[in-house]
């Protein structure tokens, strides 16, 4: 199965850069390349891809709103966020708006190319702890940032289920649930498959989101 994707980027030598690497891939095309956020709207909805590649920053609409309204408009459509570590504060934003995960712009070329295989298979790129710790550093700076709506208690879902989710916000794999718990992978999978259908999470990463503003997961600092 090929994997389709959508390369967002307002940078020309980005977008040329990853439209080579990932020309060499015999399990991914690039269908379109957008420079700013309106266009990557407008190629979603044209070509329908698996995966948009989306930058943050971008003139016009950014990667956020984009990411917000291809989101909302195709169920079957990942967006992968491409960023900066140490300059990028919009990553959460982001994440809200439905991002399954993101990619860092100077991560090693086969890191990229798995994560795009990552999302692409409707998992959450949450391993390894890169995107674990960004997310719980927005989640810890960015209270005012957090709707009210957001904190409140998580109801609809069994204690056990709480747990589980409280498991997923820390980054866990469903193994590391499982050994946790004293359950078996297959029950932790079951758990987290309730979970998403009981709370309308596209991903893991919605997930871990929900488990921070619920107040299931302390921050260490």
């Amino acid at each position: 199965m090929t994997v389709r994707v959508v390369l967002a980027d307002d940078q020309p030598l980005v977008r040329s850069g990853l439209r080579v690497i990932l020309a060499d891939q015999p399990d991914l095309e690039v269908v379109g390349e957008a420079g700013t956020g309106a266009e990557a709207v407008r190629l979603v909805r044209e070509t329908g891809p698996d995966v948009v590649v989306m930058d943050i920053r971008m003139p016009g609409m950014d990667g956020i709103e984009a990411t917000r309204l291809i989101t909302a408009g195709s169920a079957a459509t990942r967006v992968l966020v491409l960023t900066t570590f140490d300059e990028d504060d919009h990553v959460y934003g982001a994440l809200r708006a439905g991002a399954s995960g993101f990619v860092v712009k100077d991560m090693a070329l086969d890191d990229i190319l798995a994560a795009i295989r990552v999302v692409a298979s409707g998992d959450a790129l949450l391993a390894p702890g890169v995107t674990r710790r960004l997310i719980a550093g927005f989640v810890g700076q960015r209270p005012a940032a957090v709707p009210e709506r957001s904190v409140r208690r998580v109801e609809g879902i069994t204690e056990r289920e709480r747990e589980v989710l409280a498991l997923v916000g820390r980054g866990r794999s469903n193994s590391e649930i499982a050994e946790d718990l004293f359950i078996t992978v297959a029950t932790a999978k079951s758990h987290v498959s309730r979970l998403l259908a009981k709370l309308g999470a596209r991903d893991r990463v919605q997930l871990v989101i929900t488990a921070y503003e619920a107040g299931l997961v302390t921050l260490s600092r």
